[in-house]
């Protein structure tokens, strides 16, 4: 296991995989390198990346069960040492991923905070489905693939950096990442024939203006149905197991949530619900409400007012604490 602060090698290179055979002992596959130029060819590799400014990415079901090679995972390591890693799920209703705002720039925030990031090209409904529906008679991506994916990052984070690991999550990839801690006794990897030696609960979760009830009157209603599918989307029983204010437990991890009372795209209540169910079963947790800033504004200056410029510099300090506390 990669110290904290060490980049992985070389599974985050984004070089072609060396091929070979499984090492002896080895339960998770992990190949050994053939020859020392290949060492050398990548060691070369993770070098020109970082000096261009490029940070290598993998595609995570690469030599696994499963046949999607478009679920990436983009790392961005701090200068130093790291202090703790993030799982980073960007949002956009289980259709689409805003890539930029809720992705590459948090990465990079985070990165400059001393922290390990993974931003997370996870498996969503599609912007064709949106306009197609086309999931009525083909099954295309739907639960439980974005929840698996979430899993198989915190896997392979978790295998190559010694330290704390979190999700954070935006919209419904706040959904998601809180989703990760809720379901995480439950592993999705099975399915694909993983079996994982490290835990997939996340140690904290950030849920940056989440989707949180699938259920009416506050349901963001396409966000539900990129999640479920359009027949799944009519069976109350999935509605209520993917609702997460149904199923938060004492032992949830420590939670950092943000809502606008302006949010015009999910209703910051959702946010509310989450609040009070973490309470009810003593989860520690920040919850902080803005009376402005609406939906969307992630890491972009550009995008955020007065008060949501205030959100990332608070998530820092309540990361400090939080882990300090433990």
């Amino acid at each position: 296991m990669a110290p904290a602060g060490a980049r992985p090698y070389p599974g985050f290179c984004a070089c072609k995989n060396v091929e070979g055979e499984k090492a002896a002992g080895d339960s998770r596959g992990q190949r050994p390198l053939r020859c020392p130029r290949v060492a050398i060819g990548l060691g070369i590799c993770i070098l020109l990346l970082n000096a261009i400014g490029l940070n290598a990415q993998e595609k995570i079901w690469e030599g696994t069960g499963c046949r999607d090679r478009k679920v990436t995972l983009t790392e961005y390591w701090p200068e130093g040492e790291a202090w703790a890693g993030v799982v980073v799920c960007p949002g956009g209703s289980y259709h689409w991923l805003d890539m930029e705002t809720e992705g590459t720039q948090v990465g990079e925030w985070l990165a400059g905070e001393g922290i390990a990031a993974f931003v997370l090209q996870y498996r969503v409904a599609g912007k064709f489905e949106f306009a197609a529906k086309y999931r009525t008679f083909v099954r295309g991506n739907r639960y439980p693939d974005m929840i698996a994916d979430l899993q198989r990052a915190l896997q392979l984070v978790r295998e190559r950096y010694n330290g704390p690991v979190g999700a954070m999550g935006f919209s419904a990839g706040g959904h998601l990442a809180m989703l990760s801690a809720e379901l995480s006794g439950s592993s999705f990897l099975a399915q694909y024939g993983i079996e994982p030696e490290v835990t997939l609960r996340p140690d904290f979760v950030a849920s940056i203006y989440p989707v949180v009830t699938l259920n009416n009157p506050l349901v963001h209603k396409r966000s539900r149905l990129g999640l479920l599918g359009e027949w799944t989307v009519l069976k109350q029983e999935m509605r209520d197991s993917l609702s997460l204010e149904r199923h938060v437990k004492a032992d949830t991890p420590p939670v950092f949530l943000l809502s606008c009372r302006d949010d015009k795209v999910v209703d910051y209540r959702n946010s509310v619900l989450l609040d009070s169910a973490l309470t009810a079963s003593g989860v520690p947790h920040l919850y902080t409400q803005y009376a402005t800033g609406g939906h969307g504004f992630g890491a972009d200056t550009a995008k955020q007012n007065e008060e949501t410029s205030q959100w990332q510099a608070a998530f820092i300090e309540w990361l400090k604490t939080v882990l300090q506390d433990n």
